[in-house]
């Protein structure tokens, strides 16, 4: 059965507008209190309740996107001419100019404009607006300032996690300016900045390598590229040096500018051309390169300005020619015992060479010494001249002083020491004190003597002026809460770029007071330096003294006869005495032997 319901309206009914009237107050439902549910409920007493006259507020913060600019140029080399004169026909090009200067109004242009050059060039000959007239006045009065910091600017990137920090920071008349560039490792698994190079035409850019040194890392997606990075657009790398294994050194040919040396983390030599992009133009083969991280790679002064050296912790310095990769050129093994066994042999760790000496090389071993190298000895173990012993840790770095070829600094464990290469066998003739955190890299100014860097794993930067001061760094920066394992300054001496455990890259700028040079401070560096190595040779010649003393004290002793029965008495009475000694000591009773009971105990 099927149910239906039928709804009529008129249509006159649709659309009428409602009928509203105003009807007094009545009382739809009474319901009186209940006694026995108030038993369930308990009054609140006070009642508290806010109320906010302003409306609520929220807070959001949108940041724009950065805009990168780029630059761009065109080189205009002619132009200008009219369409039916060729530029390349020299014979139309001639007879065009000579129509032109036969006109008279170029003859005008050219008089009056003579005439206005004329007047800029004789008032350039009476004033020089460049003249700085109080430049040493404000040199003095900058050397008196008291101690200060202060902030200059700050800002971030969220992108490539650049930013830019600044501040003033002086100690005892020396101030050093943050100014900070703050790039970090683009790869999403941080590595380590080992090592940094800048670019030998005014620094504008900067090539760093990454690499994880830890031993059998097993974190994923860690990448295996490095960067060259430019100080004018730090927002991105200008190129990326692509590889098959981690670069952990980097070095611009001071010849060349545009190669780019390369030290591999499984042993390889590379270089690229940075005008053909970021992959390498060629690398040594894997059976005849390195077998261990190859730590120093530095290139060689020479005519065609393709050769270069390495070393690695495989204990061998290795030399190539970027024009024949295909085998080393020479072989050196570090073996300080002169019998060429690789077995033998210590890990290089550091590697410096100057030009100052163009024959002779320092490296830094793990085992704590430092081998002085001659790569014109005739005979393999002959080129190993030296080895200085003093750190008791792995060499981090060697640097041999610009102005003075014959000291070297070396940085290892807990101290930064320097060398003299005429005090063969004493030990270092200045050190730093010893620190709580390890110094992990260092490195000479290049413009002033006695100033050099060090940095430490605590992520500070010490500047130490020894003519200033020899117990304290002049200047000591906290730069980072990650470990500093890099630092190179720019050939100005002030700029100063440092590398961090997490691949933070810190530019660092100096005071022109510890990167000026002073009036007779290459003397003062001099005469300090010999007066210590004078000084450490005649306390090294006082020990040998001492040394030969003792051993002839001690030959004469075994040539006289002792009777064994004497000395075992000896060594009872002084035994017997020793316990007498501590009884007394303790307020114990004596009860001991007389010599005549003891020798017939004896008996």
């Amino acid at each position: 059965m099927e149910i239906k319901f039928e709804y009529t309206r008129k249509r006159s009914d649709f659309g009428r507008p409602c009928n509203f009237s105003d009807l007094p107050a009545e009382v739809t439902v009474d319901i009186p209190p209940d006694p026995n549910l108030a038993e369930d409920f308990i009054p609140q007493d006070p009642v508290d309740f806010a109320l906010q006259h302003a409306p609520v507020m929220a807070l959001h913060e949108v940041n724009t996107e950065r805009v990168q600019a780029t630059s761009r140029g065109m080189n205009h080399v002619e132009g200008g001419w009219p369409k039916h004169v060729d530029p390349k026909n020299t014979e139309l090009t001639s007879r065009y100019r000579e129509e032109v200067e036969r006109d008279e109004v170029y003859t005008r242009t050219i008089q009056h404009l003579g005439t206005l050059m004329e007047h800029c060039i004789r008032q350039n000959n009476a004033i020089d607006i460049y003249e700085e007239y109080f430049a040493d006045d404000e040199e003095e009065e900058g050397i008196e300032d008291p101690p200060s910091a202060k902030t200059i600017s700050a800002f971030s990137a969220s992108k490539v996690n650049f930013s830019i920090r600044g501040c003033w920071v002086v100690l005892g008349g020396r101030s050093s300016k943050r100014i900070g560039f703050s790039e970090r490792d683009p790869s999403p698994v941080r590595r380590t900045a080992t090592h940094l190079s800048w670019h030998p035409d005014a620094g504008k850019e900067l090539a760093v390598a990454y690499c994880s040194l830890e031993f059998q890392d097993k974190r994923r997606d860690i990448g295996i590229d490095s960067f060259i990075w430019d100080m004018e657009y730090p927002y991105k790398p200008l190129i990326t040096l692509m590889l098959s294994s981690p670069v952990v050194t980097v070095e611009y040919n001071p010849k060349d500018w545009h190669h780019l040396l390369g030290g591999c983390y499984n042993g390889q030599i590379v270089y690229w051309d940075t005008r053909k992009g970021g992959l390498p133009m060629e690398a040594t083969p894997v059976e005849l390169s390195h077998r261990d991280p190859v730590y120093g790679a530095l290139w060689l002064p020479s005519r065609t300005g393709t050769e270069c050296f390495s070393a690695s912790t495989d204990g061998q310095v290795l030399w190539w020619d970027i024009r024949k990769l295909s085998q080393p050129s020479d072989r050196l093994v570090l073996d300080i015992t002169r019998e060429d066994q690789l077995k033998n042999a210590l890990g290089a760790i550091s590697l410096d060479f100057s030009l100052s000496m163009p024959t002779k090389f320092l490296v830094g071993t793990e085992q704590g010494s430092i081998i002085n190298c001659n790569r014109d000895a005739k005979t393999p173990p002959e080129k190993i001249a030296n080895v200085f012993n003093g750190h008791i840790g792995a060499v981090y770095a060697v640097a041999r002083s610009p102005f003075n070829p014959k000291v070297f600094l070396s940085v290892g464990d807990w101290t930064a020491r320097i060398w003299s290469e005429e005090n063969l066998d004493s030990s270092s003739i200045m050190e730093t004190k010893c620190h709580v955190p390890y110094l992990l890299d260092g490195c000479w100014s290049p413009v002033k003597p006695s100033v050099f860097f060090t940095v430490r794993s605590d992520g500070t930067l010490d500047v130490w002026d020894f003519l200033f001061h020899q117990k304290e760094p002049s200047l000591s920066l906290k730069m980072s809460n990650d470990p500093l394992l890099s630092l190179r300054p720019q050939d100005n001496g002030r700029i100063i770029g440092c590398g961090t455990k997490q691949g933070t890259i810190n530019i660092l700028e100096i005071s022109s007071g510890l990167c000026t040079l002073r009036k007779n401070e290459k003397s003062l560096t001099s005469t300090m330096f010999e007066r210590e190595a004078r000084r450490e040779k005649v306390l090294q010649d006082k020990q040998r003294e001492l040394q030969v003393r003792a051993q002839l004290l001690a030959k004469a002793k075994k040539e006289e006869p002792e009777d064994p029965q004497e000395v075992f008495k000896q060594a009872r009475k002084e035994f017997f005495n020793v316990i007498k000694t501590e009884q007394q000591r303790r307020g114990e009773t004596v009860s001991l032997f007389s010599e005549s009971q003891e020798e017939e105990a004896a008996a």
